[in-house]
């Protein structure tokens, strides 16, 4: 089952070339911020609660009709993987990989949805494109063993982790408003089966840049989420970025990004490099801001 938000905080299953929408069925209530479906998640979903004879009745739009938004708009956490696949480590200034680097947070206020804009945040400052296949938490995780890990994952989903090539922390290189696109839905772990069996496709406008398989992954999903839960407490909605493959580049302005990862979905979005300020005049550096 593939979980997608749409207008206003409503939240849709898609079937098919369909969107049906399940916000009142489901008798989420006020969902603030986060939106319905972290909502969903905190109160642990049942897939008996759609079944197919419970959705028949409802309202159903063409799903590129709708405007989708990121369906967590405001995960609790998101955490990333560096160097997470060997080609990547190889195109990369050292051979450090996850196993040196341990893992990063991302602000969630990075988050952007489908369909909008990444917006660079310096004219002469390298800014790449990473498509990478993101992990959704769907029950709290503590000390989780590796055999046991897959049974905390809810879904999956697309992520673009935009990065600045600058000499901060990854953390702030990866945290600027709009460098987390996420979407444009969660597709249910039942549905997309075996994670390290996926192939994972990336373009920078008609380029194909990034084309790797999930298996070539460093950590795969159960290890990455055994790490995570050894350092951090993971919560329904909290989302792991799992690593980009070889096929990094630079983003200019008016370029459009897609990342699809088979039976998962496909996330695109612009690029605009208005507002764009030298490095040199970022905050505290001499600049105005």
């Amino acid at each position: 089952m593939r979980f997608g938000v749409f207008g206003d905080d409503r939240l849709a299953v898609v079937a098919g070339e369909d969107a049906i929408d399940v916000t009142d069925l489901l008798e989420l209530g006020p969902v603030g911020p986060q939106g319905p479906l972290q909502r969903l998640l905190e109160r642990r979903y049942e897939p008996a609660e759609l079944a197919s004879e419970r959705l028949a009745s409802l309202r159903r739009w063409p799903i590129a009709e709708l405007n989708w938004r990121a369906p967590l708009p405001r995960p609790g956490k998101i955490m990333g993987a560096p160097a997470n696949y060997v080609e990547h480590v190889d195109e990369m200034p050292d051979a450090h990989t996850i196993l040196d680097w341990g893992m990063f947070m991302k602000a969630s206020s990075s988050v952007t949805g489908p369909d909008t804009d990444v917006r660079l945040p310096y004219l002469d400052k390298r800014t790449d494109q990473e498509g990478e296949l993101g992990v959704v938490i769907g029950r709290t995780a503590r000390d989780v063993p590796i055999d046991e890990a897959l049974g905390y994952v809810f879904g999956y989903t697309c992520v673009l982790d935009i990065t600045v090539r600058s000499t901060e922390d990854r953390s702030t290189r990866k945290s600027f408003d709009t460098f987390t696109p996420l979407g444009p839905w969660v597709t249910t772990a039942d549905e997309v089966g075996d994670p390290a069996d996926l192939r994972l496709r990336c373009w920078v406008n008609d380029e194909l840049r990034q084309d790797a398989a999930t298996k070539t992954m460093i950590f795969g999903v159960p290890e990455l989420v055994a790490y995570a839960s050894s350092v951090m407490t993971l919560w329904p909605g909290d989302v792991i970025a799992t690593g980009t493959p070889a096929g990094v580049g630079p983003l200019r302005h008016g370029d459009t990004v897609a990342v699809e990862i088979e039976r998962v979905g496909r996330l695109q979005v612009g690029v605009s490099s208005v507002g764009a300020i030298a490095y040199a005049d970022r905050p505290g550096h001499g600049g105005k801001r």
